[in-house]
This record gives C-alpha cells, structure tokens and sequence, in this order.
C-alpha cells in the first residue's frame, strides 16, 4: 500500500480530522491482502505448558500474527476450552508480568497481540498498560469487555504507545454503530462470529459471514471472523468473505490434548484450507 497515515475523522476517541500512523499490524496484514492472501491468526494462552513453542510452531506453519491470551480469572467472554487453558496458566503461576517477560523470548517474525479483560489495565493504569505491552514488543490488544463509549482513556494510551486497539463488531449491532467501531479500530476489525462464548461448532454460524460481508462493505482495513471458527472447513468459508479468520479454542484443545507440535500441524492445515482457490 501507498503511504502510512490515514484520517479517521470519525473517530470518538481522537480530534476531528486527526491523522493516525499505521500500526505494524494493519501495515502487514494490508499488504499481506492486497497480495492475495488471506489472513490467519491463532489464539494461544499465554502461561500455559508449551505456549512459546506453540506460537513458534504455528508461526512456522503459515500463521500471519498471533493472539496471545492473557489469562484472567473470570474471562467472560471464553468458552470451557480457553477457560481450562487459563485455569491451568494461573495455577502454574502465570501473571500479566510473567507473560510479557516471557513473550521477549518469542523470536518470531509476525507482530503479536494480547486478548485480555479490561480489570487487568484498569489495575496497571492506562499508560503503565500500554507501555509494558509495546516493551515486550506486542502490536496490538483486544479487550473485548471494554465498550466503544468508554475506551477513550485506553486508546489515548494505546495510541501514544504505538499499540493497536483491536475493537470487536457484535453480529447484532445495528448498521449506525458499526461505523463507529470501525473508525476506531486500529489493526483489524474482529468480526465476531457469533453470540457467546469462544469454543468449537460442528457448523459456521449464519452470522459469521452475514457480518463479515456488512464490515467489508463499509471498510477497507482488515476484517477477521472470530468466535465459532472451529476447523479448516470453516475456516475456509469464513474466508470467502472476510480478509481472515482468528481461531482459539480449536488451537487451544490441540495444545492441551497433542502439545506445540500438534498446534502447527492444524495451523498448517488450515493454512493450506484458506489458501485453496
């Protein structure tokens, strides 16, 4: 793509008219789209047995970025998959420092984001939040409890710390909001494939794809279907529609039932699904 800067006139949480910087994700994954690829992001615990070589193996197998979950003790948004991986993370001792400290060892060469609950940033502070994420070299977070109208004070700080804030799109929110949430994304836009919580289904939701297409017809960043992504089919579906696909509780079984390895030979199908004609 051509230059680094947009205007996001629309934006609730800066100045009219206000010029923003590309951030390495939405740099990346713009250039990745225009070359005819389509995107795929695994969500992998952080903290818990094996994550680091899980992220390296799926990063070797064809992944684009990867969201690294923070765990929370009441993650409200994840299904009984994530929430195990999480339990087990927090038992092991994990906390957002650990994480962090423990992502600078990654090495690998796609950007990174964290998934994590707004309770965690709202203990550090805003700013101290931010900073330690752009310290530990992550480009982007998802706080999927924190609404649009009260985000303000977090994406100031995520901005001046050169974060991006990845804001999610409701299949039910109403076509005057979704302007909105896009505006104000940075990243991607994470279409959310359906309501409830993350885990697998044995079928795309209707949703996914009604969503997607309604977001790609009023944005050219980045759109990505979330939540209900469950194997390389549907992944594949997913993609005919939208720019990529996140996938979490079908990496995460893998990484609890098969270890690191068997999270980059699922990625590496899924890759191979999504990448059909």
């Amino acid at each position: 793509m051509s230059g680094a800067t947009v205007d996001h006139p629309g934006d609730l949480t800066a100045d009219p008219g206000s010029v923003v910087t590309l951030g390495r994700i939405e740099r990346e994954f713009r250039a990745a789209r225009d070359a005819g690829r389509k995107l795929l992001v695994p969500y992998i615990t952080g903290g818990y047995p094996g994550w680091q070589d899980a992220v390296r193996a799926a990063v070797a197998a064809g992944a684009d970025a990867v969201e690294i979950g923070i765990p929370f003790s009441d993650p409200v948004m994840d299904g009984p998959i994530i929430q195990q991986a999480s339990q087990a993370a927090l038992d092991a001792g994990a906390t957002p420092v650990s994480v962090l400290h423990e992502v600078r060892g990654l090495d690998v060469h796609v950007p990174l984001a964290v998934m994590t609950y707004y309770n965690l940033v709202h203990h550090a502070g805003e700013t101290r939040f931010a900073s330690s994420l752009a310290e530990a070299g992550i480009s982007g977070c998802i706080l999927p409890d924190l609404p649009l109208e009260e985000s303000g004070p977090w994406c100031a700080a995520a901005d001046a710390a050169g974060i991006e804030t990845i804001m999610l799109a409701a299949p039910t929110a109403p076509d005057e909001r979704l302007p909105l949430i896009v505006e104000r994304c940075r990243g991607f836009v994470y279409s959310v494939g359906l309501l409830g919580v993350t885990g697998e289904r044995s079928a795309l939701a209707a949703t996914a794809t009604a969503l997607a297409g309604r977001l790609t017809a009023i944005t050219d960043k980045p759109v990505l279907v979330g939540v209900g992504v469950s194997d390389a089919p549907q992944a594949y579906e997913a993609t005919r529609v939208a720019d990529g696909v996140i996938q979490g509780a079908s990496v995460v079984r893998r990484l609890i039932e098969g270890g690191p390895d068997a999270v980059g030979d699922y990625i590496a199908e899924v890759r191979a699904a999504i990448d059909a004609d």
